[in-house]
């Protein structure tokens, strides 16, 4: 094997590219849009991930881990601006202590310097932050990742504005097609997009978020919940909620796609899931519809945001993967069919965990 196409120019993609690069392999990244990480890779909220939400044992906590630290030295290495800034984790109502408690059991058991808060040590680190107790993890950062993508493929043969063909050229290639991988896939598991919609505080706001706050996430759901994030310049946002997408790149949630739409809302798995947790749904609508809903949320963790506070920032599109049977695929899929090998389902924390993707890409391609 000699040369190998890599579909889709997000950090997965470039990542892989450039790992497989580095084998001594001839590798072409085939990217649709006119430059790289135009999608989800572009329009994250930056977070370098702890690992400390995911399994023991799981593929999205063994290449968290790895990736994390992979990503870390990369950035180091190339003169790239990243911060260690930490997060807490805050349960702001009795529900959810013991949930925060597993939360940073799990942390521990991955190896991570959780630390245990009270309201006063949480005040410590967020004066401005309000809760029962909270935890606080060292390990988590920021970066922009857009610049590690274009550091990563400053070697890289790149085709922009060059959808994927398979025309035989090449003895293998990779689907890293993010929103649309299982077009590309033979598989019954379908994308199911989700868009979030992000907030940023004004100048003014900006030191009531030290560094990143997170609310106790619903264990039933891959989302996170709504959080402020210091970003590495300094900015401060608040978001992603997580509302249905009728159509993979309708980032406005007006440009409605109608094939994309139907396609959707007639797939058993979406109807499934839709009738699950339609409340919940109902409810993630209703807050992308009122900013005063929103901000309600925030005002869980951070008390003192006001309406006058916010403006209106980026939105970005999650491609989840969903089963016929309505189950979320909650890990990452990377499985290999023919010439090709599938990477389906990777939302965060791919793009922290990237590096170490595209390890187990490459050891996939090798079988």
């Amino acid at each position: 094997m000699k040369r190998v196409a890599v579909v889709g120019g997000g950090i997965v993609g470039v990542a892989t590219a450039h790992t497989l690069q580095q084998r001594g392999l001839q590798v072409t990244v085939f990217e649709k849009e006119d430059r790289l990480a135009a999608h989800q890779t572009g329009r994250n909220s930056g977070v370098i991930h702890s690992g400390i939400y995911y399994p023991p044992g799981s593929l999205k906590a063994r290449t968290c881990l790895r990736g994390r630290a992979l990503l870390e030295a990369f950035c180091d290495r190339h003169a790239i601006a990243w911060k260690r800034c930490g997060k807490v984790i805050v349960a702001t109502q009795p529900s959810q202590v013991e949930k925060l408690r597993d939360l940073g059991r799990r942390g521990e058991e991955h190896g991570l310097q959780v630390r245990w808060l009270d309201q006063p040590g949480l005040r410590q680190i967020e004066p401005a932050c309000a809760g029962l107790e909270a935890i606080f993890v060292p390990e988590t950062g920021v970066v922009d990742y857009v610049r590690v993508v274009e550091k990563l493929a400053e070697t890289l043969e790149v085709r922009l504005k060059t959808p994927w063909v398979d025309t035989g050229e090449f003895d293998a290639w990779i689907n890293c097609a993010g929103l649309y991988c299982d077009k590309l896939a033979d598989s019954e598991i379908k994308i199911v997009p989700f868009r979030g919609e992000y907030y940023a505080l004004k100048s003014a706001a900006r030191e009531l978020c030290k560094t990143l706050i997170y609310p106790v996430p619903d264990p039933r759901f891959p989302f996170l919940g709504v959080h402020l994030t210091r970003h590495v310049d300094d900015t401060v946002g608040a978001g992603p909620n997580a509302v249905l997408a009728l159509g993979r790149e309708n980032y406005d949630g007006w440009s409605l796609h109608v094939g994309e739409a139907l396609e959707t809302l007639t797939y058993p798995g979406f109807q499934r899931l839709a009738l699950k947790y339609w409340r919940m749904g109902l409810w993630e609508q209703l807050r992308s519809l009122s900013k005063w809903l929103f901000l309600k949320e925030l005002q869980k963790l951070t008390p003192e945001l006001r309406s006058h506070h916010l403006e209106k920032s980026k939105a970005g599109i999650r491609a989840q993967c969903v089963r016929p049977d309505g189950r979320l695929l909650d890990d990452f899929l990377i499985y290999r069919q023919g010439r090709a090998v599938h990477v389906l389902n990777a939302p965060s924390p791919a793009a922290t965990a990237s590096l170490a993707i595209a390890e187990e890409i490459a050891d996939v391609l090798f079988q």
